[in-house]
């Protein structure tokens, strides 16, 4: 038979295709699988291009559109390999939109209701600014002016602020229930139950007790008890005495009568006191229990006027300095601005109490209060030194507490010469 074209030697050039004819021949040597190796230059056939995973593959990839992700094209053999791409980073969206999609909103208008509530608030914080302002106004113009400056020659001004303050025992203006209700009786003639000096200045406020028995000099006359010169010439004479025997200048005169201290008292809604022992001052109108305990405008005048005790008017000005004190306290208090009704009567009841100096404008009476407020508050509650029980006045250490408070030196003032019921313990 004779050999088909292409199989002899001499037909080396038809060689290169003689792999389609070995095909077809099962026993050939082309039925061995050809093994996959990597392309040379010169080798035409026809074979799969290897997947190359290196960092520069250069196969061609379709750009995704927006939102889709990238995947690679099919093998050019119509091979059967291919992947999903890993997404492209891509900028995170704008989840608000662009300013060319959504305009900015426009800032809301305040709705009719806000403003309304704005304007009440603002209307309510007017009105109350101004019953602040116009209600110590109305109760200065109330009060009662006494000329108290003496005529006669008085000390040099002094460092600090000294208010002489008086509490009278007059029963004017005292209906006869009323003087029933308070056990004041029907003295005639006005003394002084209370003579007190309050000092403000650079050091702690001093409250000082001058007991209304201490026998002193007046002017004019001879020697007695100093309640006496109220007696004998009003404020005038009392304010002259007090300057005379002590070398300090009074700069404010502030004096309050029995009513009026009950209806302060009331005012604050009663005070608080602490009487070491029980008192019962039929006298006074008193009957409390030993410890601390809130008293009304009735009782808290009677703890201020006893005597029914071990010391008797000793005890007395230590009572009245407690119950002054925890007046001036509940009077200074925020409580007092923030509660109209309490701020009204305090103010009522003290232009309806209250007997002021000439010398003593409306600035000084916020300070006096001010300062009294300070007294329970770190301040000095002292009684003037003291030789005997008569309330006759220590010579030596008197004299010395009557320095400090004109060179305004309190802080100075120790426990030698600061006793509460003015004698040595």
């Amino acid at each position: 038979m004779a050999e088909r074209p292409g199989r002899g030697p001499d037909r080396q050039g038809d060689d290169q295709y003689s792999w389609l004819s070995d095909r077809q021949t099962p026993d050939s040597e082309a039925t061995q699988a050809i093994p996959r190796t990597p392309l040379s230059a010169d080798d035409d056939s026809t074979q799969a291009i290897p997947r190359a995973d290196s960092g520069d593959d250069d196969a061609t990839r379709v750009v995704p559109r927006r939102g889709e992700t990238a995947t690679r094209p099919a093998a050019a053999s119509g091979g059967s390999r291919s992947g999903a791409l890993p997404p492209p980073v891509l900028p995170p969206p704008n989840r608000g939109g662009s300013s060319a999609q959504r305009p900015p909103r426009p800032p809301r208008a305040p709705s009719g209701r806000g403003r309304t509530v704005r304007r009440v608030l603002l209307v309510l914080l007017l009105v109350w600014v101004a019953f602040l302002i116009a209600v110590p106004i109305w109760a200065w113009s109330r009060i009662e002016k006494v000329d108290a400056e003496p005529d006669t020659k008085r000390p040099e001004d002094q460092p600090g602020h000294t208010y002489l303050v008086v509490g009278s025992d007059s029963r004017q203006g005292l209906s006869e229930e009323e003087r029933t209700e308070l056990a004041t009786g029907n003295a005639a003639g006005q003394r002084t139950d209370t003579i007190m000096l309050l000092h403000t200045g650079s050091g702690p406020t001093l409250l000082l007790s001058l007991p209304r028995d201490s026998p002193v000099q007046i002017p004019g006359r001879d020697t007695g008890k100093i309640n006496s010169a109220y007696a004998f010439g009003g404020p005038r004479l009392l304010v002259r005495t007090v300057e005379t025997n002590t070398g300090i200048a009074v700069d404010g005169y502030v004096e309050i009568g029995l009513g009026g201290f009950v209806n302060i008292v009331d005012a604050v809604g009663g005070v608080e006191v602490c009487p070491k022992a029980a008192i019962d001052d039929p006298k006074a109108g008193l009957d409390i229990k030993r410890g601390c305990q809130e008293l009304g405008g009735p009782a808290a005048l009677g703890y201020a006027r006893t005597r029914a005790t071990a010391t008797a008017d000793l005890q007395r000005v230590q009572n009245q300095r407690e119950v002054v004190g925890a007046i001036a306290d509940k009077a200074v208090s925020p409580w007092t601005v923030l509660n109209p009704w309490r701020y009204y009567q305090l103010s009522s009841a003290g232009a309806d109490s209250l007997r002021v100096g000439e010398d003593v404008g409306p600035f000084d009476l916020a300070r006096f209060a001010w300062a009294m407020g300070r007294v329970t508050s770190g301040g000095l509650t002292c009684t003037v030194p003291l030789a005997s029980g008569d309330a006759t006045w220590d010579t030596d250490l008197a004299p010395q507490m009557f320095r400090l408070v004109r060179t305004d030196r309190t802080e100075e003032i120790g426990a030698d010469l600061c006793r509460s019921g003015g004698l040595s313990p």
